[in-house]
């Protein structure tokens, strides 16, 4: 998402194209690429919709992302139709208002980035993800053993249980040696990084990839970009990919789908009312939240 020029207008007025949501409950987004704006994920009834809406309708339960500007720490919110899914009794509003940003980028980044099939029948993958315990890692370690990569994860030392019953195969806590070093314990060379932190060099990836390995950066830096424009004019076989997250119906009703059939789960580390916001968008930013 671009940062805004002009900070946000409340209330945000829907287009034609857009529905009113009464939010059940709202999500701030653990990502740093979300801290530009407060609130892009939620779930909510709709209760009014547009002229060209044509699938929902008001009384639906909904989940989505509003407005890249923000918008969504409020009672009331506005939707694209093309960015919200219908969210089955069977999945919490707080579960599903976990998914929007934190799982597309997770799906995406494996999927259009790295090229992974999760549905088993790709090619044997070896995925690092980095800060796995966080928001996009945890939903990344879940999404990438569905399409049966060996996953690699590194996350604090309070959280290496947690990563495992994630079902990531190998995790190193990423103050020890081998963890600064992202090495795997068992010598695999990583056909693709999910890199969901900041502050690591290029360097110290580039001796941990396969021939033609990948770095899915989700928080791209200046410098990211840098040696992403370079090693694009040396068409380098490993490469530092920056992501650019899309938001797309049918990828978060896949989500929803999974989180329904029980084959993904949404781990939130904290609940408050919308009352104390601040407090949740404090913690949020802090960046040491487990899950959501």
């Amino acid at each position: 998402m671009m940062r805004p020029i002009l900070p946000p207008k409340f209330p945000f007025i829907p287009c034609f194209e857009k529905l009113v949501l009464a939010l059940d409950w709202v999500m701030t987004n653990n990502s740093p690429q979300a801290k530009i704006s407060l609130g892009s994920d939620v779930a909510g009834e709709v209760v009014e919709v547009g002229s060209s809406v044509k699938n929902l309708k008001a009384g639906d339960k909904v989940v989505g992302i509003v407005d890249p500007r923000g918008g969504g720490l409020a009672q009331f919110a506005a939707c694209k139709e093309s960015w919200t899914a219908i969210r089955p009794l069977e999945v919490s509003a707080a579960s599903a208002a976990s998914l929007p940003v934190a799982g597309l980028t997770a799906l995406q980044a494996l999927t259009k980035y790295a090229g992974m099939k999760l549905d088993g029948n790709g090619h044997p993958t070896n995925i690092l993800v980095t800060a796995a315990s966080g928001g996009v890692g945890h939903f990344a370690v879940q999404l990438a053993k569905l399409g049966n990569a060996h996953v690699t994860a590194t996350c604090g030392a309070r959280n290496l249980e947690f990563v495992k019953s994630l079902g990531a195969d190998e995790v190193i806590d990423y103050r020890t040696p081998e963890g600064a070093a992202l090495k795997s314990p068992s010598g695999r060379k990583f056909d693709a990084v999910i890199h969901c932190t900041t502050g690591i060099p290029w360097s110290t990836f580039e001796p941990n990839l396969s021939s033609h390995g990948k770095v899915v950066d989700i928080t791209p830096s200046f410098s990211g970009m840098i040696t992403f424009a370079l090693q694009k004019l040396t068409f380098s076989k490993k490469q530092l990919v920056p992501l650019l997250l899309m938001p797309n119906r049918e990828n978060l009703e896949f989500l929803v789908n999974l989180v329904k059939e029980g084959k993904l789960k949404t781990v939130i580390d904290s609940k408050h009312p919308l009352s104390n916001a601040e407090d949740a968008w404090a913690q949020s930013i802090d960046g040491h939240a487990t899950g959501k």
